[in-house]
């Protein structure tokens, strides 16, 4: 599984395998791993759950360095104070298809799973 790059106002902060998704709506999320540059920005990052954080830049990077398109946006949630490291997660809402299906084969079978042919 590949590892996606987090970063926030240009910096990196973190990292995630974006190991879960809703394949019909483009969306991949998962655990987001932070690294020490993180710290100086979560003040800002809990500040923001559950409202807009257009002002934190958010991007999540492919290996080659490339921004993961998001139409609709990157979404950072850190609820660590009362989780821990369980709390903080990374969305990406609206990766378009064909490549969602090349990034995240394993979520479009786990979708296609659910709904097997009729015999």
């Amino acid at each position: 599984m590949p590892r996606f790059d987090v970063f926030l106002k240009s910096t990196l902060v973190g990292h995630s395998d974006l190991e879960l998704g809703d394949a019909p709506m483009g969306v991949a999320f998962g655990r987001f791993v932070p690294n020490s540059a993180y710290w100086a920005f979560q003040p800002t990052v809990v500040a923001s759950f559950n409202g807009p954080q257009d002002h934190l830049s958010l991007e999540v990077r492919l290996a080659d360095g490339h921004a993961l398109p998001a139409q609709g946006g990157v979404q950072l949630m850190d609820a660590s104070a009362e989780f821990g490291a369980e709390g903080m997660e990374v969305s990406v809402m609206g990766i378009g298809y064909p490549l969602y299906e090349e990034l995240f084969p394993h979520h479009v079978a786990t979708y296609d799973a659910q709904f097997p042919s009729a015999v």
